[in-house]
């Protein structure tokens, strides 16, 4: 049998559910724009300059930055959003009390190219058919008491 969210814990879910989708959001462009600064710094030996001698933003040839290195920084910020998707993911698996599979595929997410954009979408979908579904059935529950 299937764990439910607690009773206590239903007020809460729509906030873990915002937190989570924005956070998705967020990685999933971020590990974008890491698969792209890959592809051009280890396809093609450039890096992203940001107020160089080349201009505001430029690529220039990797290992020869001499201002702020773009492609560090999308690297370095998509790690430490990660952190922040995972907790978001925590919330909203511990609040509904899914299998520790659902966790993981949630996670996957974030270092899986568009894969955030799709789980985001199924596990909205999931949570607020659930949250419809346990209002309805409460409302039942109410009805039947009076």
């Amino acid at each position: 049998m299937a764990l439910e969210p607690r009773a206590s814990a239903l007020p809460k879910i729509p906030g873990a559910l915002k937190f989570y989708q924005v956070a998705s959001i967020i990685t999933g462009v971020l590990l974008l724009l890491l698969c792209a600064e890959m592809i051009f710094k280890y396809g093609f030996g450039l890096e992203l300059e940001l107020g160089g001698a080349y201009g505001f933003l430029a690529f220039v040839p990797s290992g020869s930055v001499a201002a702020v290195n773009l492609s560090i920084g999308i690297l370095v910020v998509h790690g430490w959003f990660y952190v922040v998707y995972l907790f978001a993911d925590f919330r909203l698996w511990s609040l509904m009390r899914w299998p520790l599979t659902t966790f993981i595929l949630i996670a996957l997410g974030g270092v899986v190219p568009f894969l955030s954009f799709i789980v985001e979408a199924r596990m909205a979908k999931r949570v607020r058919a659930y949250l419809a579904e346990r209002e309805a059935r409460d409302a039942e529950k109410q009805e039947a008491t009076h």
